[in-house]
């Protein structure tokens, strides 16, 4: 296969959650390989941090100040990237996150549930990956052709304890990619595909106190994700950047309606 088929030089790349830790690093690699990446986030600093960065690589970046949950805010975005470079190739939906009202810690259980943290995890996860979808496939749909990435989880295909907002909400962004795979191959034709990447336990700011103690050694539920892990480790931002640079560039042209899992094989793992 040549290498041509995976060059991402030139291409367009609208990208939400950029700024988290899983996102930057998948950005700053996409920059590095000749993208121009136009950041969507809601924290002006962070952006400005970003593009910083990716130019002092070398990259190209632009921002938009967005939040992925607010339509009107997507909406001017989505007419603001349409007005500076016209169309993108491709939309990478990274926002997400959860929160502790949405979680059912041991000493609780479903009763305690908080349904507004419910409802602001599941706009953020999925409203939140809808609304970008929405608004900037127009400017795909411009040029007959586009590509869509969501970044979904393991808790969307294993349910975890603990989790449940977060989880519901990822199990959600699967459903989400493979109907809307169908719904664009059948009503735009086969240059639209849409996929998602379904990260195992990647240490970010959002979980490292869950999984890790003060020492770095790792809490109980961290040992237990290790032992369903047959890599025995928990994934580093760079391991993603295989399958991303593959979605992203023509080597999967044939590829939509997937979720890849990139978990060390804890997907594939009974425990026994």
């Amino acid at each position: 296969m040549s290498n041509s088929l995976f060059k991402l030089s030139g291409k367009i790349i609208a990208f939400s959650g950029a700024t988290g830790v899983l996102g930057e690093a998948m950005s700053r690699h996409l920059a590095k390989e000749g993208a121009t990446i136009l950041i969507l986030g809601r924290n002006e600093i962070k952006i400005k941090e970003l593009i910083a960065t990716i130019e002092s690589e070398g990259g190209k970046a632009e921002g938009y100040l967005c939040d992925v949950t607010d339509e009107d805010q997507v909406k001017k975005a989505a007419d603001k990237v349409k007005k500076s470079v016209g169309s993108i190739d491709i939309l990478i939906n990274a926002a997400g996150g959860n929160m502790p009202g949405a979680v059912i810690k041991p000493d609780q259980n479903f009763l305690d549930l908080n349904a507004e943290a419910l409802k602001k995890v599941m706009d953020l996860n999925y409203l939140g990956t809808v609304l970008p979808t929405k608004h900037f496939l127009p400017l795909m749909l411009s040029q007959n052709k586009g590509n869509i990435i969501n970044i979904s989880s393991m808790a969307a295909s294993r349910p975890m304890t603990r989790v449940m907002g977060y989880a519901s909400a990822k199990a959600a962004i699967d459903n989400m990619t493979k109907w809307l795979a169908v719904e664009l191959a059948k009503k735009h034709g086969p240059e639209f595909r849409v996929n998602a990447i379904a990260p195992g336990f990647f240490l970010t700011e959002q979980n490292r106190t869950l999984l890790t103690e003060n020492d770095g050694s790792l809490t109980s539920r961290g040992n237990q994700i290790i032992e369903h892990t047959p890599m025995d480790r928990f994934g580093k931002p760079e391991d993603l950047f295989g399958v991303l640079q593959w979605l992203c560039s023509d080597a999967s042209t044939f590829v939509t309606g997937t979720i890849i899992p990139v978990d060390g094989g804890f997907s594939a793992f009974s425990g026994v």
